[in-house]
């Protein structure tokens, strides 16, 4: 962890698109940082373009993520790109990504104004999807990219390689690349390792591989995995739980680290994140949710 330097003076709140813009805690939280010396605070919807466009230019100095580890992962995305920290707020159910339960803000907001606080850099992904020569579409994850099988309950035959070196030729459900932020995520409930958030690596996780190799795979993050499709039925890639792709027999991707990276405004000691797991595992999200 490190140090932020000055006081932020320029503060943004990302809504989730669920929490309306007149929900009483946003504006408690709001009017709260304008008594506390901020002359603007802007809020807004994370699917407001014209708000996304302001993040972009760089405008704010920290971004408050107001909701759940899916905003968390939208505004980090976004945030990377202009090196802007975010703190998460957690009006959401499991809220493992966010740094503050909710209630929590009274006291943690007045050491955000005043610079009283570490930055957390978490490593991301560079995911790029090719058929054949032609780049299709590229993306960052935060979390992971996933390929796995489609709508037909079939696996798929993948291959993958590390630095043109072989890895895993298999029939499975999928593969997943994650970062380890994503391995307490999809890759965690997958059988994968649980990597500290300050490493810098690269894990590749089988899902229910048939008759093949089950082993999760830890990587440095100079690394370039290649994973190959070969099917005669759908195939899919997600990234970071998105809305999934389409990949056809003989596409690719091509994983790297990303030369961004996410901040995470923490208050905590650096031992929070060992303390969070134990507290976590063994909790069902849903469960919580239905509560």
């Amino acid at each position: 962890m490190r140090s932020p330097g000055t006081p932020p003076k320029h503060i943004a709140i990302f809504v989730h698109p669920e929490i309306k813009l007149d929900d009483p805690t946003l504006l408690e939280i709001k009017s709260y940082l304008m008594k506390d010396g901020l002359t603007s605070v802007f809020a807004a919807s994370g699917d407001d373009q014209e708000f996304r466009n302001r993040i972009s230019t760089g405008e704010f100095d920290v971004v408050i993520a107001l909701g759940g580890d899916g905003t968390m992962l939208r505004a980090g995305r976004l945030c990377a790109q202009c090196n802007i920290p975010v703190l998460g707020i957690n009006m959401g159910h499991f809220g493992f990504l966010m740094e503050l339960k909710f209630g929590q803000w009274r006291t943690a907001l007045p050491r955000l104004l005043s610079g009283d606080y570490l930055l957390e850099d978490r490593m991301m992904l560079q995911v790029e999807h090719w058929r054949s020569s032609r780049l299709i579409e590229s993306w960052e994850a935060l979390n992971d990219v996933v390929v796995s099988r489609g709508k037909y309950v079939r696996p798929i035959r993948l291959s993958a390689s590390v630095d043109s070196n072989p890895l895993y030729s298999l029939i499975a459900d999928g593969l997943i690349v994650a970062t380890p932020t994503g391995s307490t995520a999809y890759a965690l409930a997958a059988g994968g390792p649980i990597l500290a958030p300050e490493l810098h690596n690269i894990m590749v996780v089988p899902l229910a591989p048939h008759l093949s190799n089950n082993k999760a795979v830890v990587l440095a993050s100079s690394s370039v995995v290649t994973i190959s499709v070969h099917t005669n039925h759908e195939a899919v890639l997600s990234v970071d739980g998105h809305v999934p792709s389409s990949m056809v027999d003989g596409d690719f991707l091509r994983v790297t680290a990303s030369a961004n990276f996410v901040s995470f405004v923490r208050f905590q000691d650096p031992g929070y994140f060992y303390r969070n797991i134990i507290s976590f595992i063994g909790q069902n999200p849903i469960a919580n949710d239905l509560e």
